[in-house]
């Protein structure tokens, strides 16, 4: 492992595209549903958020149509916008049952265009396969939409190892390389090391994307057996869990301290940085985004990984 901090951009995929290597997550910018968008917090506070995140250096935004009904879009491009810092954007297709031809991929990304305000976008993505529709007709849409300049880059979310492949070779028989995969993986889901999606992305140069990096929360140390996760989050765990997580927080807490003192979540963000993977962490508060932000600058060392990769294993 090199001594290289994270702070310079990096390729995306084998693409001409370079982005921070810690992105933003926006599910949470705009939706009411799932995160109380309007109640707690709003508009100006994302705003801030962004602002927040492209000072630090992260510029790398992560959006879908279906975040808040497509309202994560509006805001993610009236901040765009706003700025004149250049920034990454990066927004998702929904393969929803009734979406069955590859036209209804294109329809779908000029609708992303009209809510962002944008004329492209830097990297569009389909959400999660859908097994109705074959990888290969999403991946012809993909093509054609960088061929029409309607994207510069193309990506996918939550396949497989050998759906990546699939999709990595529909693609490259159209020349357009397959730029990511955005997946789920943290300290705490670590499936992918283990059903070769990551190898798999690492040898075809597709960059992995991690959401959740945090395990919804998890990972930051702010929950205990005596203050659990709220709601469906806390109702989810497995009884006994969080007594379980200390040790690997307080390990968090002692490695982060050699490092000017960095928190359990900066430390969880950085491992996923040391394993290859761009974590995009939610971010609906200038708190949260400078916390976040603070991942960036400084590197683990690769006993400390190995030593975190050894306590998170007993748990996953």
């Amino acid at each position: 492992m090199s001594d290289q901090i994270f702070s310079e951009h990096i390729a995306l995929g084998a693409t001409e595209l370079r982005i921070s290597p810690l992105g933003v997550g926006t599910w949470q910018w705009g939706d009411r549903m799932l995160w109380g968008f309007g109640r707690g917090y709003g508009e100006q506070d994302v705003r801030e958020a962004f602002e927040v995140s492209l000072e630090a250096g992260a510029d790398f935004f992560d959006s879908a149509e279906a975040y808040g009904f497509g309202r994560s879009e509006e805001l993610l491009g009236k901040f765009a916008r706003a700025t004149s810092k250049p920034i990454v954007t990066a927004t998702k297709f929904a393969p929803y049952p009734w979406r069955l031809r590859g036209k209804s991929l294109i329809g779908a990304l000029r609708k992303s265009l009209q809510r962002l305000g944008l004329p492209s976008v830097d990297l569009y993505q389909v959400h999660w396969p859908f097994p109705l529709v074959s990888i290969e007709t999403w991946m012809v849409a993909m093509a054609e939409s960088v061929h029409a300049g309607l994207t510069r880059a193309v990506g996918v979310s939550n396949y497989s190892a050998v759906q990546t492949q699939r999709a990595h070779a529909a693609l490259a028989e159209r020349d357009v390389p397959l730029a990511s995969n955005q997946i789920l993986y943290s300290m705490l889901d670590r499936k992918p090391e283990r059903n070769q999606l990551m190898e798999t992305c690492r040898r075809l140069n597709v960059t992995v994307i991690a959401y959740s990096p945090l395990a919804q929360g998890l990972l930051t140390g702010k929950y205990t057996p005596e203050n659990p996760p709220p709601g469906a989050r806390g109702r989810r765990l497995k009884r006994g869990f969080l007594e379980e997580l200390r040790p690997l927080i307080d390990l968090m807490r002692e490695i982060g301290s050699g490092h000017g003192d960095k928190s359990p979540a900066q430390v969880a963000l950085n491992w996923v940085m040391c394993k290859g993977a761009v974590p995009i962490p939610g971010a609906k508060t200038a708190k949260q985004a400078k916390e976040n932000a603070g991942a960036l600058g400084w590197k683990l060392d690769s006993d400390e990984v190995k030593a975190l990769d050894a306590a998170s294993e007993a748990l996953v």
